[in-house]
């Protein structure tokens, strides 16, 4: 006997959403203290700016970055009760407040964002050195085909833009990201991006700081900065003309004592030392250490014998007093910044930005930021535990795990006994994990 279709029909009165998670994200507002970010403001032609942040940050919650995504939600009583507004805004009216006090919100946001960390007392997880990561690194955003202010060519050759983001501890915490022009240096404006970010580092942590750079970052005036302001660095070198069969003679007049030389295969070695390198700036010196290697292949992997050795140098400039080897290994860490970068770009959807101004792209970002390390702080207390709907175990959650499990929760809004309830399903897997982190970030709200 054939299954019998089903029919469609439309409820007059229930309500039901497919993002239970914006409960969530309504909490961890109001745990942040924006309102009270924005309340020296004011409002600006009868709109109050709470209404207006709430709103752009439900939609990045939802995955949407798009200005009209709003008239999707605009008359949503689920959405409009989460983010604890009266009424929504339209598309036009969000795009043009944005644009109207993008700076002034992106300043908000960024206190609000470090409000909720400090509020929500987020585990800051030291290295194992002790000392407490503070990764900054350039990523590039795809916005080519597009006029938008501020787009240029960039390092990964297409135009769009350059961000900057700081992550703090092992958990990746994002304290600040920095929009800039695609075709402006990373250097450039670096000691601005410091003055942002130092500060709230130690707000969050009292173990000391380890600032890991990449090549782009490898300045004498950061290494002295650094020093000046009493954290320790590991700072990729970059070799520029720098010739590797001279560092490679180098290492072979060395002592015994003062190399480190590895065979790990036939055709291959690899010398690992340190060298001492005084600079003069501003009138007075500095001497820094570099940790070198140096790799010389005369057989390749597969065996063939090389006409030419193959040679490889490369340098971490550090303050650590620790061995060659382990300066390296901590430098590695520094490479799951990628990882955050993507999710920032995939998993939210801020590859693309929407608006063509620039101001409006920064606050975009910085909107972004604060949603995406809310969405970190659920990931971890709310799939780590033994009662997570996600079963494999894992330090910390991918953006998309959260967004899959407690963001996209089907769900019924029930008005009852002057009280709005949330109601899931009999069978939901992620309900106990749920109501942990809700009944938390309440706590954080009350704080």
């Amino acid at each position: 006997m054939p299954l019998k279709k089903p029919r469609l029909e439309q409820s007059p009165r229930r309500i039901l959403t497919a993002h239970a998670g914006l409960a969530l994200i309504g909490e961890a507002i109001a745990a942040s203290r924006l309102d009270q970010a924005v309340k020296s403001m004011g409002s600006y032609r009868g709109t109050d700016h709470g209404r207006v942040l709430s709103t752009y940050l439900g939609l990045l919650t939802l995955g949407k970055s798009d200005f009209e995504a709003a008239e999707g939600v605009r008359k949503d009583p689920f959405f409009l009760s989460c983010m604890g507004l009266k009424r929504g805004l339209s598309a036009a009216r969000l795009r043009q407040r944005m644009d109207a006090s993008a700076m002034d919100y992106a300043r908000a946001l960024d206190q609000a964002n470090l409000t909720f960390l400090q509020q929500a007392k987020v585990p800051v997880t030291p290295l194992s050195c002790g000392h407490v990561a503070l990764d900054l690194d350039l990523f590039a955003q795809d916005n080519s085909g597009t006029h938008k202010e501020g787009v240029g060519y960039t390092y990964r050759g297409f135009d769009g833009y350059g961000v900057m983001p700081a992550y703090l501890g092992e958990e990746g915490w994002c304290l600040a990201t920095e929009l800039k022009p695609g075709s402006e240096n990373s250097q450039n404006g670096f000691g601005f991006v410091l003055d942002r970010v130092l500060p709230a580092a130690r707000s969050l942590t009292e173990r000391p700081i380890l600032m890991r750079l990449d090549s782009a970052h490898d300045a004498l005036e950061n290494r002295v900065r650094a020093q000046a302001e009493g954290i320790d660095f590991i700072i990729k070198w970059n070799p520029r003309q720098a010739s590797a069969a001279e560092w490679l003679a180098h290492a072979d007049g060395l002592e015994a004592s003062k190399v480190k030389w590895e065979a790990p295969r036939e055709g291959k070695r690899i010398a690992t030392f340190s060298v001492d390198e005084t600079r003069s700036w501003q009138g007075q010196e500095y001497t820094f250490r570099r940790v070198m290697r140096v790799v010389e292949r005369t057989i390749d992997r597969k065996g063939q014998a090389l006409v030419f050795p193959d040679l490889e140098v490369e340098g971490w400039w550090t303050s650590l007093e620790l061995s060659d080897d382990d300066i390296i290994a901590l430098y590695r860490g520094h490479a799951t910044c990628e990882q955050f970068h993507s999710e920032f770009k995939t998993d939210m959807d801020l590859e693309r930005l929407p608006s063509g101004k620039f101001d409006t792209n920064t606050l975009v970002m910085a909107a972004g930021t604060f949603v995406y390390n809310v969405l970190r702080w659920i990931g971890l207390q709310g799939l780590i535990g033994d009662d997570s709907p996600v079963r494999h175990p894992a330090k910390r959650r991918r953006i998309r795990t959260v967004f899959q499990e407690l963001i996209s929760l089907p769900a019924q809004l029930v008005h009852h006994a002057r009280q709005v309830w949330l109601r899931f399903g009999a069978h939901c897997p992620s309900f106990a994990a749920f109501k942990r982190v809700f009944t938390q970030l309440q706590a954080c709200a009350s704080g």
